[in-house]
């Protein structure tokens, strides 16, 4: 077996993906169009928790990137991917006319409600 890729490594290259710090997981995670599309239905499109919580701290708290990365455990750079990356997708969705389903990407960490705030 190579050097470095023991046990636990992963299925990918490159370094494992940082903890996210969420405010709390949405309650609502299915939005769809009230009508349904003429002909074939576009698939769905699919929001991380980070991405919902980049576009929640910035745009509906009004936080600065940097505020918003502190609260999050990540820098102000990946805010700015998270960010744009959900507002092409909200764009996208109200544009097409088509669903938008919001997952966990599996390395989110909900904030204790008793929690102390940075």
């Amino acid at each position: 077996m190579p050097m470095g890729m023991g046990p636990g490594w992963g299925r990918g290259r490159g370094r494992r993906r940082k903890m996210r710090m969420i405010g709390f997981i949405p309650q609502v995670r299915h939005f769809y169009p009230a009508l349904s599309p003429a002909g074939q239905p576009k698939p769905p499109i699919f929001m991380t928790y980070e991405e919902f919580e980049a576009i929640r701290l910035v745009d509906y708290e009004g936080l600065t990137q940097e505020e918003a990365g502190k609260k999050m455990g990540v820098s102000r750079g990946t805010v700015w991917r998270a960010l744009s990356s959900a507002r092409k997708k909200v764009a996208q969705m109200l544009v097409e006319g088509r669903e938008l389903i919001i997952l966990p990407q599996g390395n989110e960490v909900p904030k204790n409600a008793g929690e102390e705030e940075l």
